[in-house]
């Protein structure tokens, strides 16, 4: 039909191109049923969900005994590194930074991963020193004087590159430092009076070992018309005594 289009005859080629026309109709006549039959049989799709609103989850307080708080009672999972000496180090941080604390298990966890990993950075391995360091910490989060460390290290006010690098006086409260400093003052001074001047006696014996190695001093320390204290030490087996 397609040749017949080019035939000489024109009445025979038009008729040939109304033919293959017509036919060309009805292919796409048939196509546009068959879709549209199509599309009436297959559900229609349905609409799409509006999307959920995304749920922030909110850090639940603990409400338990916070004086009780170990992370073996609260159910924490302190293998966070693979290193057994290193997790454990974090558990002892999480026992500290719970004790007394009514933060979520989630936050403390987190705090003492972040204390631990601040202090494996700043001691750069599992010596001594970082043990030592550790176990510091966990005493002076557990000191019932200073109640204070614990909330400014879960806070933030003291972070965890602070808080491992403190001194042992850096860290007391300020009533341990204050009472101290006291006591250095009443050092001082006790150490200002003089003592009075010991002598060795090769004549007084000691009653336990019997050696005649015995240092002594004397004091006043009753009235004056009374005959003064001698204050005997064996040199030998180290045994005291006085008599007037």
């Amino acid at each position: 039909m397609g040749k017949l289009r080019q035939n000489p005859n024109k009445d025979v080629a038009r008729q040939a191109s109304a033919i293959v026309l017509k036919w060309k109709q009805s292919v796409e006549a048939e196509k546009a049923n068959r879709q549209k039959a199509k599309a009436s049989a297959s559900p229609a799709p349905a609409a799409s969900p509006l999307p959920k609103p995304i749920m922030v989850a909110t850090k639940r307080k603990f409400e338990g005994d916070p004086e009780k708080r170990k992370y073996t009672e609260d159910g924490v999972d302190v293998k966070r590194t693979s290193s057994q000496v290193r997790n454990n180090c974090i558990g002892l941080l999480y026992n500290g930074l719970a004790y007394r604390s009514t933060e979520s298990v989630d936050f403390v966890i987190q705090r003492a991963v972040e204390v631990e990993d601040a202090a494996f950075k700043h001691f750069k391995s599992e010596n001594k020193d970082y043990k030592d360091k550790i176990r510091s910490l966990f005493s002076n989060l557990k000191n019932k004087t200073n109640p204070e460390l614990g909330k400014n290290v879960m806070s933030g006010e003291i972070t965890p590159d602070r808080f491992v690098r403190m001194t042992s006086k850096q860290l007391m409260s300020e009533e341990q430092r204050k009472h101290d400093e006291e006591l250095e003052k009443e050092n001082m001074k006790k150490a200002q009076v003089p003592m009075a001047e010991k002598s060795i006696s090769d004549t007084l014996e000691c009653g336990n070992c019997k050696q005649k190695k015995v240092s002594y001093s004397q004091a006043q320390t009753r009235s004056a018309d009374e005959p003064m204290t001698t204050f005997c030490e064996c040199m030998n087996c180290g045994r005291r005594w006085k008599f007037s």
